[in-house]
């Protein structure tokens, strides 16, 4: 074990047992009981062990679920019942359930259609297709470079379609020569721009994205539909890229008249793929269409191409193995997390406890998007979502009225979700940099340049959009 993980594990649980052990009247809360103040406890150790991942993310999940069952569940350990002023256990399958929640099989779906689309190459031949539309001049190059990962990022996993576009993009840089650092570096740098930006667009993109909606319809009754997202999103996005792609092509001016571009790959054109061709575009039709159609949530059209892959054999055993579990654990842990909170009378009494209404609407709105903006930037962005979204339920129930002028919770609750995805600035802020820093175009410096840029950039429009939209009650 390393230093780092070593001082992760004795923080958080030193600060763990901290929460644990003190009397419920330190918090300050009236009428905190001690199972709330186990969830609190157990917030703070999920909240440590994300920041330090002294073992994987998605490992923390599992461990707090499974801490959540131990010890505040209707099913607890029979020596920790007994306990005054014990408080309403969570019922058990609530806590299990987070990893079944429709919103978690929403995210499922997205990657099934993501792996069959790689396995017959629908996603390679997209890419090559559209790169084709905008010729040869760098600008124009770099610009497709960008639409294409952001449109395929839409609706498969941003890490997948970086790893696809720079494995297309590795070779054309190193056929450029190396007088041409500026290029080369512009155009490295424009596939996690693109993959992180186009993630916003449709409420698969990303999952920070499904763990916003899932809070807004399953705690503040609010019910946003994939179109209705894909309607605000999708706009603000391409104005986010557009400007994105005029920073990047001017700071990062390549010398070339000309870049051939050269993506090998043909249509195939066996049952199997066809199957993947119309099981795709049906499956985002229904996703765009269905609810106002067909009464078809978007929860439940995730499991079509799950069934059509799988009675077809286009989806064998083995593909199980590639689906994003990880990520799915993840996303339910926070979940669980969230029902602790809500299902233990928590949030109930963080609300009363807090005087939310007395705070500046605008204040609290730029302040949270800024926080998870910068903790996103140092962590895991969906383990910033997982762990912030919740506690703002609780703020956007205690500030109400306030939130109205704003857009109401839609606004702070979205934006929060927006804000993850804007960070960009370091190679470990998100795995698209990763995966384009570990090529060695780019240079760390050149990075935080372009991360801070476009975030702060796309901080200020996401904001002016949300709010605007807001008081059109679009979103909500």
């Amino acid at each position: 074990m390393n230093k780092k993980k070593a001082v992760g594990w004795i923080v958080s649980i030193a600060l763990t047992l901290l929460c644990w052990l003190l009397p419920t009247s330190a918090f300050g809360v009236e009428g905190l009981t001690v199972i709330e103040q186990r969830v609190i406890a157990l917030f703070v150790f999920a909240a440590c062990m994300w920041i330090f991942e002294a073992i994987p993310i998605w490992a923390t999940s599992v461990v707090i679920m499974a801490l959540m069952l131990f010890t505040t569940s209707d099913s607890m350990l029979s020596f920790l019942r007994g306990t005054e002023n014990l408080g309403e256990p969570i019922s058990y399958k609530a806590i299990m359930a987070a990893f079944a929640d429709p919103t978690v099989m929403l995210f499922m779906g997205g990657f099934v259609l993501a792996i069959g689309a790689s396995k017959y190459k629908l996603d390679v031949n997209l890419a090559r297709l559209g790169i084709r539309l905008f010729g040869s001049k760098p600008r124009m190059v770099m610009l497709g470079f960008i639409l294409i990962t952001a449109l395929l990022s839409m609706f498969m996993s941003n890490t997948a379609t970086a790893a696809m576009m720079i494995a297309i993009l590795v070779p054309v840089l190193a056929a450029l020569p190396e007088s041409d650092i500026k290029g080369k570096v512009g155009l490295a740098l424009a596939i996690p721009v693109a993959a992180n930006v186009g993630g916003i667009g449709s409420p698969i993109g990303t999952p920070p994205n499904v763990v916003a909606v899932r809070y807004l319809s399953e705690s503040l009754g609010i019910e946003i539909g994939f179109l209705q997202w894909m309607m605000v999103m999708v706009p603000l996005a391409l104005v986010i890229l557009l400007i994105s792609w005029l920073f990047l092509s001017s700071v990062f001016k390549s010398n070339q008249e000309a870049i051939e571009i050269k993506i090998e790959g043909s249509w195939e054109r066996g049952p199997k793929a066809v199957t993947v061709y119309v099981t795709f575009a049906a499956t985002i039709l229904l996703w765009l269409l269905g609810k106002d159609l067909l009464g078809l949530n978007a929860n439940v059209v995730a499991l079509f191409p799950f069934a059509v892959f799988c009675i077809s054999g286009v989806f064998e055993k083995k593909d199980l193995a590639k689906i994003d579990w990880d990520v799915l654990w993840l996303v339910a842990g926070g979940f669980a997390l969230g029902v602790g909170i809500d299902k233990t009378g928590l949030a109930g009494h963080l609300v009363q406890a807090i005087p939310f209404h007395t705070w500046p609407a605008l204040l609290v709105i730029i302040g949270s998007g800024v926080l998870c903006l910068v903790m996103s930037t140092f962590m895991s962005n969906s383990a910033t979502a997982a762990l912030l979204i919740p506690i703002l339920v609780a703020v956007a129930t205690g500030m109400g009225p306030q939130l109205a002028p704003f857009g109401g919770a839609a606004t702070l609750i979205v934006g929060l979700a927006l804000s993850a995805s804007f960070a960009m600035a370091l190679p470990i802020s998100t795995p698209p940099n990763a995966i384009a820093y570990s090529k060695g175009f780019i240079r760390q410096k050149e990075m935080a340049l372009v991360g801070v840029f476009v975030g702060a950039v796309s901080l200020v429009i996401g904001y002016v959009v949300l709010i605007f939209v807001g008081k059109l009650g679009i979103l909500s």
